[in-house]
């Protein structure tokens, strides 16, 4: 198992920047793929990025592709989300998981993970 707290989020103005991190416990860290999420008031969780365990692997959501990084520490169990070129769309609760899957591919539905931080607010104003 593995615990995720998300930080990191906060107020920033359109087209700043902003870094999220994901803080897992456990020495099993790195036998997890991790994805980024988010979720805006009355709409479905959206896929953002994700990272394979070794971190070799990454994918990203077409919406985000280009502006945002997702890297990883497993020396210090952190998944991180650099954000660039915010948008006002961007806005929502952005949530880090972990996959259990022994598996080289990254998944990009909310119901392939199996573990879930508790979010942390991300707000872009125009």
């Amino acid at each position: 198992q593995v615990q995720l707290v998300e930080s990191g989020g906060g107020l920033v103005q359109a087209g700043g920047s902003l870094r999220l991190s994901c803080a897992a416990s456990g020495r099993t860290f790195s036998s997890y793929n991790i994805g980024w999420f988010r979720q805006a008031p009355g709409q479905e969780r959206e896929f953002i990025a994700a990272i394979s365990r070794t971190g070799g692997s990454t994918y990203y959501g077409g919406s985000v592709k280009g502006r945002f990084t997702i890297s990883r520490d497993n020396a210090k169990n952190t998944v991180n989300l650099q954000m660039n070129t915010l948008r006002p769309e961007d806005t929502a609760v952005y949530y880090c998981a972990a996959d259990r899957t022994r598996t080289t591919i990254v998944r990009v539905t909310p119901n392939s993970y199996d573990y879930w931080g508790q979010g942390t607010q991300v707000t872009v104003s125009s």
